[in-house]
């Protein structure tokens, strides 16, 4: 939490430092609005909590939280404030709300922000254990793509795919391969100046900030990647990208949003993916109780039923 703090005007900071739950790391969004008193999400409650003592965020506070965040400096945060939200030091995401800026019908910037939602970044290693042997056949991974609504741990998932991937699994002789992240909204890697902020092995190489479609094309030119990961495909080029990746003989492993798969495959896009055998596997996860399981691990040819913490 120490990344989290450092940001904070010192009125909040000793607020939630004297939060037993929040020392332990138990935190999942912190959302800060002017004039509103302070709200916190903890891991597995699903609705903000607003404690009762909870100090009101001032006008005061937000631009000095700014000024934490920019050291000073707004100029080095312009494209981070186009797309609303900036990314700091942990991989932690702050989404910011305020009077947009707007030139030539284009977005600009954010000015006179009045809202943050702070997103805490975890790397949860190992919870992708239970699929490995799953995903590799015949010394290839396998085309996957993993389903899920919000809060069910698909980035997380895929985050920890792809460290695995790059380290490889000497016991069981599954060789390091070299990995490629294209992370739009800097939420896989969590870069800060172009640097991961999440642990990965050696043979990872990170486009940050980069369209999807694009960067999928620009790793396979320029990086010769054995597997690409890519978080919420959804636009038709995103499809066509994917495709050329897999009929370049890459590996791709990717989520999209939905409740369930046969609701993603009702969407044009996806229909096509799967028409023309894009995917070998698909994982499909929900939650139960606030709590992320994966429901079910689909093949082309079969179904196998399976309950298990992703």
């Amino acid at each position: 939490m120490q990344e989290i703090f450092r940001i904070m005007p010192k009125p909040i900071r000793e607020f939630l430092e004297k939060d037993v739950q929040i020392r332990k790391g138990n935190l999942e969004e912190i959302r800060l609005r002017v004039g509103k008193p302070v709200e916190v999400v903890r891991t597995n409650e699903e609705k903000a909590m607003t404690p009762l003592v909870a100090p009101i965020f001032t006008q005061n506070e937000a631009s000095m939280m700014m000024a934490l965040i920019s050291q000073h400096s707004l100029y080095r945060l312009e494209e981070e404030l186009r797309r609303g939200y900036i990314t700091i030091s942990g991989g932690h995401r702050v989404g910011i709300a305020g009077r947009v800026v707007v030139e030539k019908g284009e977005v600009k910037g954010i000015r006179e922000i009045g809202s943050f939602n702070i997103r805490i970044a975890r790397e949860k290693k190992g919870v992708s254990d239970p699929y490995l042997l799953e995903l590799y056949k015949n010394g290839t991974w396998m085309n996957t793509l993993i389903v899920g609504p919000p809060k069910t741990g698909k980035t997380t998932l895929l985050r920890d795919f792809a460290r695995q991937i790059s380290i490889g699994i000497p016991k069981r002789r599954i060789k390091a391969k070299n990995v490629a992240i294209i992370d739009e909204r800097s939420e896989i890697a969590g870069c800060v100046d172009g640097i991961p902020q999440h642990e990965f092995g050696t043979k990872v190489d990170v486009l940050d900030a980069c369209p999807k479609a694009e960067g999928m094309m620009m790793m396979i030119r320029s990086m010769s990647p054995d597997v690409l990961i890519v978080d919420e495909i959804g636009r038709e080029d995103d499809g066509k990208a994917l495709m050329e990746a897999v009929y370049a003989g890459v590996s791709v492993i990717s989520t999209v949003h939905g409740s369930t798969l046969s609701e993603v495959k009702g969407r044009p896009m996806i229909k096509k993916l799967f028409d023309h055998g894009a995917f070998d596997m698909v994982l499909e996860l929900t939650s139960v109780g606030g709590k992320a399981k994966c429901k079910r691990v689909v093949r082309p040819s079969h179904t196998m039923n399976k309950v298990m913490d992703p």
